[in-house]
């Protein structure tokens, strides 16, 4: 028996009060308030659920195996976990006296192999000329970033945008805990790593980019920015390392440039404001902004935009190529929305025909009809 296999063996065991929660493929979050209150996300929506644990301690154990299995600590001095399930699911816990109510479990569940683009124009977020025009991006090596707040599936989107990633290339994926299982065969997964109870062995992302970038990569993929790192990751965008795929907190895609701005900042190199502003307005090219509609807890492509550098007052130039509107309900109460064209071409529209993509334009031809 394969130690996966007891992993997975031993974590069924500690679970098997939600079991039928996490063999639910309708379910998307599972929230464990406190031992017998447990909550779930089902199609964006929030539900109270019967399911419980018997005891504190029961659910403090099986938050203790899941530590044990990914090789981490969870004690009162280091009383939040990050880990994972072994099917990829992530797993977030709190435990007391960090949570008052008692031990905090999150688990927040992922589609065995990702979602793809097909799967977005499926659930309506997408549209056949938005996903053409990404996937011809994403071959001509723009720098794309996944922008929106908390919940609003920036990680599967991230992942659905790396299938457009050629099967011949080598793809290096940095993560904090690892959630991202691409489809192509040539991919090394990097992982953040905690101190042990003497402060030995950590690796944080910043750590995993710089050693990234030594490994050979056609692509990097970062699953969030969230530090200094992003100082890192501009400066690589800029010196031959295009095509690069991240995601970021933002709730606009202003917010997203400024975000990056102020993430870029806190790097230990000093570096003046108009100078970072300058490397995020020069290595970004696209912003994919996502939403979510609390009226029908769905999540879209609100729109994708282009950053056109700085403009004379030093202040970011974009224009939206794709905005989504909100066209009215379905009949079982969904919201209905169309992500269309504004009319206004990329800069880079004469790009496709120059690298030889005139046959893979056929959806979205007008977007790619440049201004003269």
């Amino acid at each position: 028996m394969t130690r996966e296999a007891i992993f997975e063996a031993s974590v069924g065991y500690f679970l098997s009060p939600i079991a039928q929660l996490l063999n639910d493929d309708s379910v998307t979050e599972i929230m464990v308030n406190r031992f017998d209150r447990v909550y779930i996300e089902r199609a964006g929506q929030l539900h109270e659920t019967d399911a419980r644990f018997e005891t504190e301690d029961a659910l403090l154990s099986a938050v203790h195996n899941i530590a044990q299995w990914v090789g981490r600590e969870v004690n009162l001095e280091h009383p939040i976990l990050d880990a994972r399930l072994p099917d990829g699911s992530r797993v977030h816990a709190i435990i007391p006296p960090g949570c008052r109510s008692g031990t905090c479990l999150t688990i927040r569940k992922f589609k065995l192999g990702g979602l793809s683009l097909d799967d977005l124009i499926l659930f309506g977020s997408l549209n056949e000329e938005a996903r053409e025009f990404l996937e011809i991006c994403v071959r001509l090596r723009k720098n794309i970033i996944v922008s929106g707040g908390t919940g609003t599936g920036k990680t599967s989107l991230l992942g659905a945008v790396s299938t457009a990633v050629p099967a011949e290339e080598r793809i290096i994926v940095i993560e904090d805990t690892s959630e991202l299982k691409l489809r192509q065969k040539h991919c090394v997964y990097l992982e953040v790593q905690r101190p042990d109870q003497y402060g030995r062995g950590e690796l944080t992302i910043r750590q995993l980019f710089v050693a990234s970038l030594r490994m050979r990569p056609d692509r990097i993929i970062v699953g969030e920015v969230r530090g200094g790192e992003a100082l890192d990751m501009l400066q690589a965008m800029l010196s031959g390392h295009s095509g690069s795929l991240t995601t970021v907190h933002a709730n606009s895609t202003r917010d997203a440039l400024v975000r990056l701005e102020t993430l870029s900042m806190m790097s230990d190199v000093e570096i003046p404001v108009h100078v970072a502003r300058a490397q995020v307005a020069s290595a970004i090219h696209l912003i994919v902004q996502l939403d979510r509609y609390s009226e029908d807890g769905s999540r879209k492509i609100s729109r994708i935009t282009e950053v056109m550098g700085l403009g004379e007052q030093g202040q970011y130039k974009t224009q939206d190529i794709f905005e989504c509107h909100l066209t009215g309900k379905s009949k079982d109460g969904r919201l209905a929305a169309n992500l269309a064209f504004t009319g206004q071409p990329p800069t880079f529209a004469k790009e496709p025909q120059q690298h030889g993509m005139q046959e893979r334009v056929k959806h979205s031809r007008q977007v790619w009809q440049s201004r003269e």
